[in-house]
């Protein structure tokens, strides 16, 4: 979803997660960057650090970036008020299934209608219209469950059948919003391996504020 492009994006100097690609003269490599493995859905508590700043940078432009990052907070409240909280990380791999319709697959594949589920999803860009369309029919046929997605980027906004399925997101009781740069900090600091050496505090980068302001006007547009 991330920009899901076409394979031929493996020749790009940038892989999907911001390492440099090597040999890519030989004709065996090339072959094995376009003929992708079998889709895997990948889970854990915090991704690597380079993922989330090659992945989750809000550009205008998201060449190389045919990943889904998702972040997530999973609060289920019963009727005494205890609360059950859970977080997490879903990684996509290739065009097979996008990591909206894992979570629901595989992180939250029931709700117990005892519980009031409060979901929020930190994602690297907005949804794809089949994606959007599954969170649309699942947010329709359950009522105890609330949805807040924040975007770093708009996937492929420009297109009528994405406005449309954004839409429809909305009018089924999902809050959707892109991510302001505190999000990102958000992000960074509950969800991202904090490597030996690295800077424990967020560097924003340059366009972070410019870019948030472009995607909130572009979602603004389409959601009017």
């Amino acid at each position: 979803m991330a920009q899901k492009e076409e394979a031929a994006a493996a020749t790009e100097a940038t892989s999907q997660n911001g390492e440099d690609l090597e040999n890519l003269d030989d004709p065996e490599k090339l072959k094995e960057l376009i003929e992708l493995p079998p889709f895997e859905i990948v889970t854990g508590e915090r991704l690597p650090a380079n993922f989330f700043k090659f992945q989750f940078r809000n550009v205008e432009y998201s060449s190389g970036r045919n990943k889904t990052f998702l972040c997530y907070v999973v609060e289920a409240q019963g009727k005494g008020g205890q609360v059950q909280a859970t977080r997490g990380y879903l990684e996509d791999e290739h065009a097979a299934a996008h990591a909206e319709e894992a979570f629901f697959n595989t992180i939250l594949p029931a709700f117990d209608p005892a519980l009031r589920y409060n979901v929020t999803w930190y994602v690297s860009s907005s949804p794809c219209a089949a994606c959007a369309d599954r969170i649309t029919k699942t947010l329709s046929k359950t009522k105890n469950l609330r949805l807040l997605i924040l975007v770093g980027r708009l996937f492929m906004w420009e297109e009528p059948e994405i406005q449309a399925a954004l839409k429809k997101l909305k009018e089924a009781g999902c809050k959707l919003r892109i991510m302001k740069p505190q999000d990102f900090e958000y992000i960074w600091q509950n969800f991202v391996e904090q490597e030996e050496g690295e800077s424990k505090a967020f560097q924003p980068w340059e366009d972070i504020q410019e870019n948030f302001l472009y995607y909130e006007e572009k979602l603004a547009d389409i959601l009017k």
